[in-house]
């Protein structure tokens, strides 16, 4: 049996669920929203990346004899809060963005509806899995769209941690990675994987020509060699006289690299290997993908900067009560005043607007029932509903988890990002690509 994910989380919950249930205000009916203020590292758009991560890790939340005697322990929680906490299995709804979707500031990434106690044991664990993995799937999305369609591997393994790391290469692959190179995140999410040797692998035979022989010999002509780990030239000489003009590719991982790569290029047309393919790696990020997109660059492969989400590792996402029932049964809606970190009170809908080209013009976040019947649509244009149910009554609702979920939202990303304006593919720093609309 998986290993419970109850205790990814932060005490403050578990101290809060302890204090309503002495109050008598834990099972109050209560809505809670996900959303970021803004976009991180100003950008143009984001990506919602992990829903399917969280409700797998929502299916194993539970407090097993293991967790509760640990809590006991601690002694914070009094013995009534710790029964409860034995009983605990998430019966409410969620609704959602689903996985591999666009969003903008403001927009109500997840709604939670339950009661207080259960909606608030989520906090820590929805916002660390979709801060996470949002951050790494808006970078991976923009580098997608800066290869200009060229294939882009993830290998960040070594970068982050060893779970995040088969999170990242989940993201990465759902903005638009083609492979991952960690072998976790292979067998867990059927994502493909890539990898032939490293710099040691060279250094450990008396020559380039040896180590390139002995990789040929096992992995065959079609293989990738690297050849910069002494000269580049002659590294691909000795590539294409071992393995012959069939040489599947080349890799290279140092130098001025648009400068390099052409010389590369001319050197392998030269030698008779037209068709070996050229890959890059080297500390790429979106800007130099970009900057290499229109060289004789076949396939890039990016680490460091994909799995920390290019210069912005977190959303900045919250997680916020936004509506409970009072003693009358009422709903009541509720928001925080705090300078630079107002909330708006009350459960939202969203309707994305769209030109008759299927441009999208605004995100209109609504903000009371039948809303949407007033909004003022110009000539062709039409309004899409955007949530999703993600969790009905404690059940999670088929399709957005596992492999299928992931192909899923694969798909789902590349419709998404296409109907964005022009300007949400710039990689300067500025405002969202669409503006945000509240609807009163």
């Amino acid at each position: 049996m998986p290993a419970s994910t109850a205790l990814l989380t932060d005490r403050y919950e578990l101290t809060m669920v302890d204090a309503a249930l002495s109050a008598g205000t834990a099972h109050r009916r209560s809505v809670f929203e996900l959303f970021a203020r803004r976009l991180s590292g100003a950008r143009r758009y984001g990506v919602v990346a992990g829903t399917g991560r969280l409700l797998e890790a929502l299916e194993q939340f539970r407090f097993t004899d293991a967790e509760l005697e640990w809590l006991a322990g601690e002694q914070f929680l009094r013995p009534e809060t710790l029964d409860w906490l034995a009983d605990f299995a998430f019966s409410g709804s969620i609704w959602g963005y689903p996985e591999g979707e666009v969003f903008f500031p403001g927009s109500p990434l997840l709604t939670v509806e339950s009661t207080f106690a259960e909606g608030v044991l989520l906090e820590t664990l929805a916002l660390s899995i979709l801060n996470a993995d949002s951050a790494v799937a808006t970078a991976a999305s923009r580098m997608s769209h800066a290869s200009g369609g060229k294939p882009l591997a993830e290998m960040g393994s070594r970068r982050t941690g060893e779970r995040s790391a088969v999170a990242a290469a989940r993201a990465a692959y759902i903005a638009g990675f083609s492979a991952t190179s960690n072998l976790e995140a292979g067998r867990s999410y059927g994502i493909p994987t890539m990898g032939t040797a490293a710099h040691s692998f060279t250094l450990l035979h008396d020559s380039e020509r040896d180590a390139f022989a002995a990789q040929v010999a096992s992995l065959g002509p079609g293989t990738t060699l690297l050849v910069d780990t002494y000269d580049i030239e002659q590294g691909v000489r000795n590539a294409v006289a071992v393995a012959g003009p069939g040489l599947g590719a080349v890799r290279i991982d140092s130098g001025d690299l648009p400068v390099v790569v052409g010389r590369v290029r001319r050197l392998l047309d030269e030698l008779g290997a037209v068709d070996t393919r050229i890959t890059v790696t080297n500390d790429l990020d979106e800007h130099t993908v970009a900057a290499l997109a229109a060289s004789p660059v076949d396939s890039f492969g990016v680490g460091t900067s994909v799995v920390v989400g290019s210069g912005s590792p977190t959303m900045g996402m919250v997680y916020k009560l936004v509506a409970r029932t009072g003693d009358d049964g009422d709903w009541v809606p509720v928001a925080k005043r705090s300078a630079e970190k107002a909330s708006i009170g009350g459960r939202k809908g969203v309707r994305r607007i769209t030109s008759a080209a299927g441009t999208v013009l605004g995100e209109h976040i609504l903000l009371r029932e039948g809303a949407a019947d007033n909004l003022r649509l110009g000539q062709g244009e039409s309004a899409q509903e955007v949530v999703v149910p993600l969790v009905i009554d404690g059940a999670v609702q088929p399709g957005h988890t596992g492999p299928e979920g992931i192909a899923a939202a694969r798909e789902r990303h590349q419709r998404s990002v296409a109907a964005l304006p022009p300007v949400a593919m710039s990689l300067t720093r500025g405002d969202p690509a669409v503006p945000t609309v509240y609807e009163d």
